[in-house]
């Protein structure tokens, strides 16, 4: 029987009262993983560093070429009024899990779409005290983002095997399942997860092929039971195809991209 892994943050910050709660249901043959506070703190750490090198000043940026800003720890997207681009937006998530969390400053209430319309005007407006409160915000908010985070992981696989046939759900399970019980592999899962997303959303694709960790799950050789190896290779792939598939050009990312998902495989 295939096991079922449940990742449990035992930050005191997501209250989890009963099964209900999770988005993976218990087996009778169940195994949990559980992340400690200082798990969890070490796991977001090194997602900051992959996203914008540790620093304060990068938890509210928009890149040059992209049609968004990205916030926080994770770069959560999100669009501007009227822009409707092909990635998931992750940033009104993250507001309201962080309304039930904590204190959200006055203006971003009842606030669906980004208050800048250009990275021109972003940056024009980056010394302004909505600009300081945000980036206060999202200084303050790291254990709650890294929640959100992990969250995010735990509805992962059930959505994933939702949109495959019957078939093909056992052996993405079951890669899912090899990473997850590997030395760095729920760091790999959660960071994939937060960088490129499920895999599912037919928006994100690029020449009908997607980017996501199903299609990293589905590219993965394990030989020699090099599991995170594995991973790490069919996520460059993924990456690199992603690249030659593109309508513009992303070349310029993809150096960094390789770098981070090589650090799966240490």
């Amino acid at each position: 029987m295939m096991k079922k892994y449940l990742l449990i943050v035992l930050l005191g910050l997501v209250p989890i009262t009963s099964w209900a709660d999770l988005s993976l249901p218990p087996s009778m043959d169940s195994v949990e993983i559980q992340l400690s506070k200082n798990e969890a703190q070490v796991i977001g750490q090194r997602i900051w560093q992959n996203e914008g090198a540790g620093k304060d000043e990068n938890l509210i940026v928009w890149n040059e070429g992209e049609d968004f800003p990205s916030l926080g720890i994770g770069h959560f997207i999100w669009y501007p009024k009227g822009f409707e681009g092909p990635f998931i937006e992750s940033f009104p998530s993250l507001l309201t899990h962080l309304r039930k969390e904590s204190h959200v400053p006055d203006w971003l209430n009842g606030v669906d779409d980004a208050p800048w319309s250009s990275r021109a005007e972003f940056y024009n407006n980056i010394n302004s005290w909505r600009m300081h409160e945000l980036r206060g915000l999202m200084k303050r908010t790291m254990p709650q983002q890294v929640a959100f985070i992990v969250l995010r992981l735990e509805a992962a696989l059930p959505k994933v095997l939702a949109t495959l046939p019957i078939g093909q759900q056992g052996q993405v399970e079951q890669q899912f399942y090899q990473v997850a019980q590997s030395p760095n592999g729920i760091y790999a899962l959660i960071d994939y997860v937060n960088f490129k997303g499920e895999g599912i959303s037919l928006s994100e694709r690029y020449r009908g092929e997607g980017w996501g960790l199903l299609q990293v799950l589905q590219g993965m050789r394990v030989e020699n039971g090099a599991v995170m190896t594995a991973f790490s290779r069919s996520a460059d792939a993924v990456l690199t195809r992603r690249v030659s598939n593109a309508p513009r050009d992303e070349s310029r990312w993809l150096a960094g991209w390789r770098k981070r998902v090589q650090s799966y495989g240490l």
